[in-house]
């Protein structure tokens, strides 16, 4: 049986989703970032079908999401998403130390993933963890310059932001050192799962595609990159692509040992 576990790794509340015989065991290990305005458990199914493939899930609640989100209103919070993601970076590190000193990663074997900001977060990661052996972005991007600046002229639409000019060259300064599609060395020929709604509206998917043409002539074996796209589908992970995701790791994996990287 699955089982669902509420626990703190430091300061980060999360879940852990597990064969509840082998909580204490190590075993491969997922760490999946939710969304923006989203939590740790609107991610519950997806981390469910992962744990039945024989994967440690870990849910984390990003800064100002979830429980730690106390009181921020929406718009410090919208203007606080690149820190978000950045902070994400930051404590995914200390998330694998802290399991890794209580022996629960077998072998070192680490995949993370997310949704949406949650899927950027994990395209920034790869930017600067060799460690991580695999990961899967759903309806995120991997080219976070080029939406940095997609966001800042939607924002200028409607409303001034409270920026500087000086002060938005910074922060997107500061942005591209996470931007794998800048990075694409970076990849290492690590297994890549990306979905994306061709509908989408949100992160849209011109962000997305031309990168995976891309980072195709950075890999040797062209079966470690998975690209999925559903037409119908606009900003919401699908059940179809859930399942994808799962059963895509699942092939890199067993209960036993975990073969990507």
């Amino acid at each position: 049986m699955i089982g669902i576990y509420k626990q703190n790794i430091r300061h980060i509340p999360c879940l852990f989703v597990v064969d509840e015989k082998r909580e204490k065991d190590p075993l491969p290990l997922v760490i999946y970032f939710h969304g923006f305005t989203s939590a740790k458990e609107h991610n519950l199914d997806t981390a469910y079908l992962l744990a039945e493939k024989g994967f440690r899930v870990v849910l984390p609640d990003s800064l100002h999401h979830g429980e730690r989100e106390k009181g921020i209103s929406a718009e410090d919070r919208m203007l606080s998403f690149w820190d978000i993601v950045m902070e994400n970076v930051k404590e995914l590190e200390l998330m694998k130390h802290t399991l890794d000193e209580k022996g629960l990663i077998l072998s070192g074997n680490i995949a993370v993933a997310g949704t949406s900001m949650g899927g950027i977060t994990t395209a920034a990661a790869l930017t600067k963890y060799s460690w991580i052996k695999g990961a899967a972005i759903m309806m995120g991007t991997p080219k976070l310059t080029a939406y940095f600046r997609f966001l800042i002229d939607q924002v200028q639409k409607t409303r001034k932001i409270p920026l500087t000019e000086k002060e938005i060259a910074a922060a997107e300064e500061k942005i591209q050192q996470y931007d794998l599609s800048q990075k694409m060395d970076n990849l290492y020929g690590r297994p890549l799962f990306l979905w994306h709604g061709e509908q989408d509206t949100t992160i849209p998917i011109h962000f997305t595609e031309p990168f995976v043409e891309d980072a195709k002539g950075f890999y040797e074996n062209k079966d470690r990159i998975q690209w999925i796209k559903e037409r119908e589908q606009g900003h919401k992970v699908s059940r179809k692509a859930k399942l994808a995701l799962a059963d895509w790791l699942g092939n890199y994996s067993d209960a036993n040992h975990f073969k990507i990287g």
